[in-house]
């Protein structure tokens, strides 16, 4: 399978004070919080180059979305996304990073 990161995401407590730190503090440039009419789906991008992008959600929601409980916050508050190409990709990506020794979680992830 061929190597692809394109997301970086950052847990965080305060997602507004967040995005400011990043687009104010930084100057990165950004449309904003995005998805706050859902549950769990607020969620702000930067995008760092063509096919990496840098977010930030609530650890909350992080937490939610991998199965996982919320733990005391950390600077190993971090989710890298491998996106493929194809639903039938997942499988075999899951099953490789399993055999590797990664925690799999793949009723949240398989077609």
């Amino acid at each position: 399978m061929r190597p692809r990161l394109s997301f970086i995401t950052l847990g965080v407590d305060d997602l507004e004070r967040a995005v400011a730190f990043y687009r104010d503090g930084l100057g990165w440039p950004t449309k904003g919080v995005i998805g706050t009419e859902f549950d769990h789906g607020a969620v702000c991008f930067f995008e760092l180059q063509p096919g990496l992008t840098f977010a930030l959600w609530p650890r909350a929601s992080l937490a939610k979305d991998t199965g996982l409980p919320v733990s005391a916050a950390s600077p190993t508050n971090v989710c890298l996304a491998h996106n493929v190409r194809a639903r039938d990709e997942v499988a075999v990506l899951l099953t490789q990073a399993v055999a590797a020794g990664e925690r799999s979680v793949p009723s949240l992830f398989l077609p």
